[in-house]
């Protein structure tokens, strides 16, 4: 179990690293979803003052970090189509695309269905340079499929079930449904503090500080680019 934790961080680690050389200019983007997403309606950045504030990242930094966006996307923003294309690039053992759409509606803060420089650089700020605080917040909106600030059981399935999609061949025996409910009831008694069938940010928040796997997964990103 704990090679392909560490495989899965691998890739993970990569595909951070991919989306940062996306926003930094440094990849390569000659296919054809970038032909028609410069055909979408062109974006520009909001004022970089208000853009430092809101991210851990200079103002040098930001202007680096558009000047490159905009070499890799003329339009200013990634679709969901893209977006899966990409992460699909690293995860070749299984199906990424139901986890890579869950992250997209993560990234999507204005649901609009495209990803901005602003969204981008937002949440690679987050999870590079964030607190411990901000990861997980992070990571509870993205367990938070509706955005309603609770997770219900039905929420961490979804997502769990995505994450073994995800690993794909790397998982023998793959597991049944009933193995992955299972792991869904384990991690839900013990976050759901009050038993109300539901996970507040409080209780995500004090469980995953008191287990130190998960505080360790939470520095994957760490010095990764």
């Amino acid at each position: 179990m704990s090679s392909r934790r560490r495989r899965c961080k691998r890739q993970l680690i990569k595909f951070t690293q991919h989306i940062a050389h996306l926003i930094t200019g440094t990849l390569n983007s000659d296919n054809e979803d970038e032909d028609q997403e410069s055909t979408t309606v062109r974006y520009h950045p909001e004022n970089l003052e208000h853009l430092q504030s809101q991210t851990h990242f200079s103002r040098q930094e930001l202007q680096l970090l558009y000047r490159g966006f905009k070499n890799e996307c003329p339009s200013g923003v990634v679709n969901e189509d893209t977006f899966k294309n990409i992460y699909a690039v690293f995860f070749q053992l299984g199906d990424s695309s139901k986890y890579a759409q869950f992250l997209f509606n993560a990234f999507d803060k204005d649901k609009n269905g495209s990803l901005s420089f602003e969204e981008l650089v937002c949440d690679l700020s987050v999870l590079l340079r964030g607190t411990t605080e901000d990861k997980l917040n992070w990571a509870f909106n993205l367990y938070d499929i509706n955005k309603d600030g609770q997770i219900t059981k039905e929420e961490m399935l979804d997502i769990l079930k995505s994450i073994y999609d995800l690993m794909g061949k790397s998982i023998h025996p793959r597991l049944k449904e009933e193995t992955v409910r299972q792991h869904v009831r384990t991690f839900f008694q013990k976050m759901d503090i009050n038993q109300d069938g539901v996970i507040t940010i409080d209780e995500f928040s004090d469980c995953c500080q008191k287990d130190e796997n998960i505080m360790q997964s939470l520095k994957i990103f760490d010095n990764s680019v």
